[in-house]
């Protein structure tokens, strides 16, 4: 078995926090680590008729495919389960049925095998992976946007993040669902509200910037997604229904407020660290629009701005493999204690976040 500090880990990662069950290979490689295999298996078909995540139906779909998407990586790979070092596991926060599967899984492994166990905070996966993809330096400003979290975090080490601000209810991915499923869009909601926005005019509609005109890094969007509500049914009842382009207008309107809102916000976040690097991470990341305004701030700011691969922006195992390859080589090792967790902050010293979205418990 490799040193603590050998830098030839082949670390697997499993991932199953929400609705993406997920496995991958990764083989540390002087300080940094190559991807060998990256394998995510999502349940989107499972959840279509129900417009959000269901906790049970994706806790049920990970423990069927978890082992599956295992065998996938390590054949993709081309290692065996004896070749792996060490086994890196999200153990919170998320869904908790879904987080119990990975762990339970992991515990599995680790114990026929006699590997090291790593548990992982999810979030740290996301908050880590600009390391991962570009070899950034300590410390730098995360933006982390995604259907079940928001947050604004200084990375100062791979177990030191400092979180500046987020969202106390719903999230920026959480809002899109849900103005989709008002406009009958259909799920995912961010694609296809963004694909209507780019055929809408942003200036039609007056939509709120919430908590503008607070100070500090917090954000809220669910008087947002209320004001799309009541502008929908005004102009239902004015002309008996929604037109194309109506729909049209409203997505530009509001993914127009929401830009303004983190442009501003990170533009504090940004004043207030003076972090050389600005990395955004999570599936809102993918939002042309809203990078558009995030890289006017860095710029302005003169931070570089910095958005890894979108599949590696999104839940995958990758991200845990080599926040697990980041714990290692610290010597960070956990035994068959390790619990499952709904919440689980970064931050242990700042206050819990409030609210608990569909797509999973925020921390």
């Amino acid at each position: 078995m490799p040193h603590p500090t050998d830098d030839s880990w082949t670390v697997l990662g499993l991932e199953s926090s929400c609705d993406d069950t997920a496995a991958a290979v990764l083989r540390g490689t002087g300080g940094g680590a190559v991807i060998l295999s990256n394998i995510v298996l999502g349940q989107t078909e499972l959840h279509a008729a129900f417009g959000g995540v269901v906790p049970e139906i994706a806790a049920r779909a990970h423990a069927e495919k978890l082992d599956l998407a295992v065998e996938a990586a390590l054949e993709s790979a081309d290692v065996t389960l004896e070749q792996i070092d060490a086994i890196a596991v999200t153990a919170g926060p998320g869904l908790i049925g879904g987080v119990m599967a990975g762990v339970m899984l992991a515990k599995g492994l680790a114990a026929a095998t006699g590997k090291p166990m790593i548990g992982v905070n999810h979030l740290a996966g996301h908050a880590l992976t600009p390391r991962l993809t570009d070899g950034v330096g300590f410390p730098y400003l995360m933006l982390l946007v995604s259907g079940g979290h928001c947050q604004f975090l200084q990375v100062v080490g791979p177990e030191d993040f400092t979180r500046l601000g987020g969202t106390i209810d719903d999230a920026p991915g959480e809002a899109f669902d849900k103005v989709a499923k008002l406009l009958g869009l259909g799920q995912p909601g961010g694609p296809l509200v963004e694909a209507e926005a780019r055929k809408g005019d942003a200036k039609r509609f007056s939509l709120p910037r919430p908590l503008l005109d607070r100070p500090g890094c917090d954000m809220s969007f669910s008087g947002l997604k209320t004001a799309v509500l009541r502008l929908r049914d005004t102009l239902v009842a004015d002309q008996g229904g929604l037109h194309a382009q109506d729909r049209a207008d409203i997505c530009a309107s509001f993914q127009a407020a929401m830009a303004d809102v983190l442009a501003e916000k990170t533009r504090r976040a940004l004043a207030q660290t003076q972090a050389p690097v600005l990395a955004v991470a999570g599936g809102v990341a993918a939002n042309q629009v809203l990078r558009a305004a995030l890289e006017q701030v860095a710029a302005a700011a003169g931070a570089r701005f910095l958005a890894p691969p979108l599949k590696l922006c999104t839940d995958n195992a990758a991200m845990i493999a080599w926040a697990g390859l980041e714990r290692l080589r610290m010597g960070a090792r956990d035994d068959m204690s390790l619990a499952a967790r709904p919440r689980w902050p970064l931050d242990q010293t700042a206050s819990p976040m409030l609210g608990s979205g569909k797509k999973g418990a925020k921390a």
